[in-house]
């Protein structure tokens, strides 16, 4: 029987798709990296409690040996709230996910020790050290994981009924796109790593659910790689979506094996109409005049796209939530996220921005790609803001979904409503009135946990570097 209890917490995140909405259920469980960190701690050891303070409150009184909390930027200083509350108690801490991988040095001001990165292998050195009293200051590989063998997320650990899509698996790790204001290439790499496909499938079978999402930043990222999973997805009753970019999404074999394999939503970061606004974030893959067609490509196949989209890029002026919203109405697209952008802490936006003094709040609740950050180039704060909340509400107002209705074709129309109600809701309780005051700047500077590739943004990054003791894990 287990001795001792780990206490693991998501603090409350509070965004469109973890927020409580229909039935007490939200639309994502954000709880992925903790199901895989639950499953580094030995069972026979430990106890694991998990919890998700988007659905239920954090019992403080818990008596745990460790908390490990998990955090994004967002929702950060809730999680050091939560941290410095249970080490007043005399409960050592441990924080680790986005946020804390980016910026140790301030997450170590407010707990016993950080994860920097991957987890799977620091969590025995970590575990030891706890045993012995000395868990203390950041454990960070020096390889990445080569993801063979991974043990399978604790998925009994999840309230499943608190959820519609709950069960998320990984196959790769890594993302060939390399978009600035990204911190996916900064935390696993430019190169894809990837999951035998029988392990994958193995979770699959084992996660208690025939409704998955796989929880790749690219699952289209190579022409033959997500071939080899869908072929064996194939008659197996799984219905799937996943997120890719746009370019194989346009390989017709690609969409014939994934609608054959279960495939019906493919979640897709467009980002912009504009070409020029593409390039200038290196996000040369996407073709605007492209996609159009390929909204209707992809739904022949009787799968839905949920298309991401950006504004406050700075080639975006006032008139840009206008006609991208009428876009997307017109090209029929089933569901569609708009947000601000943001220069997340160790992005390449954020070195940009910060040299050039643009960014004007440094508190990380701000950073919910609601407020607004940094001064626009072409627009006030304002005039971003109040688009942002327009596009939403242009876009899931009656008429456009009245539009946009699947009344043909072999999409679900259960999972389009249920996609629709639950933006159009979410978006109406935001509460999000006005940009983000002014604060101080961090005392801290991010550290990415790999540091770019390019020469040019290598000397960014390091230009702005805080001086840490351990050895940078490579770009491999």
């Amino acid at each position: 029987m287990p001795t001792r209890r780990i206490h693991l917490i998501n603090p409350k995140t509070d965004s469109l798709t973890t927020r409580p909405i229909y039935f007490n259920r939200a639309l994502y469980s954000p709880l992925a990296g903790l199901l895989a960190v639950a499953a580094c701690i030995p069972r026979d050891q430990y106890e694991v409690v998990l919890t998700d303070e988007n659905i239920e409150p954090v019992d403080f009184d818990l008596t745990a040996d460790l908390v490990g909390i998990s955090a994004m930027t967002s929702y950060v200083n809730r999680g050091y709230e939560i941290a410095d509350a249970f080490r007043q108690k005399g409960v050592p801490v441990v924080m680790g996910g986005v946020h804390p991988s980016f910026m140790a040095q301030e997450a170590l001001s407010h707990c016993d020790a950080v994860v920097v990165g991957e987890a799977e292998l620091v969590m025995d050195r970590l575990l030891d050290d706890l045993r012995g009293g000395a868990m203390r200051g950041i454990y960070r590989s020096h390889q990445l994981h080569p993801m063979v063998g991974m043990k399978m997320p604790r998925y009994d650990l999840l309230k499943q009924n608190r959820y519609v899509n709950k069960t998320f698996v990984q196959t790769s790790r890594g993302c060939h796109t390399g978009c600035t204001f990204c911190a996916e290439p900064l935390m696993n790499g430019l190169k894809f790593r990837y999951r035998p496909v029988d392990e994958v499938i193995a979770e699959m079978e084992a996660c208690g659910s025939r409704n998955i999402s796989i929880n790749d930043a690219d699952f289209f990222g190579t022409p033959e790689r997500p071939k080899e999973v869908m072929r064996a997805l194939k008659g197996r009753g799984f219905r799937w979506q996943a997120g890719v970019t746009s370019k194989l999404a346009e390989d017709d074999r690609m969409l014939e094996l994934a609608a054959e394999s279960g495939c019906t939503m493919l979640s897709i970061g467009f980002e912009s109409i504009s070409r020029d606004t593409l390039k200038s974030v290196h996000k040369f893959v996407n073709q605007p005049d492209h996609f159009a067609a390929l909204v209707q490509k992809i739904q022949s196949y009787g799968i839905s796209v949920f298309g991401l989209f950006m504004f406050g890029f700075d080639g975006d002026d006032a008139t840009v939530f206008d006609h991208t919203v009428n876009f997307n109405i017109d090209a029929g697209f089933d569901a569609c996220a708009f947000s601000a952008l943001t220069p997340y802490p160790g992005t390449l936006t954020w070195y940009e921005m910060k040299k050039a003094n643009r960014i004007v709040s440094f508190d990380w609740t701000m950073y919910d790609q609601g407020h607004v950050v940094y001064r626009p180039a072409q627009m006030e704060p304002d005039t971003l803001r109040l688009g942002l909340d327009g596009a939403y509400k242009d876009f899931y107002s009656v008429k456009s979904i009245a539009s946009r209705f699947p009344l043909t074709g072999k999409r679900s129309r259960a999972q389009w409503l249920i996609y629709n109600l639950f933006m159009r809701k979410a978006s109406k309780t935001e509460n999000i009135e006005s940009i983000a005051p002014a604060t101080p700047e961090t005392q801290h500077a991010p550290n990415p946990p790999i540091l770019p590739i390019k020469r040019e943004w290598r000397e960014a990054v390091l230009e702005g570097l805080e001086p840490e003791p351990e050895l940078r894990q490579s770009a491999e």
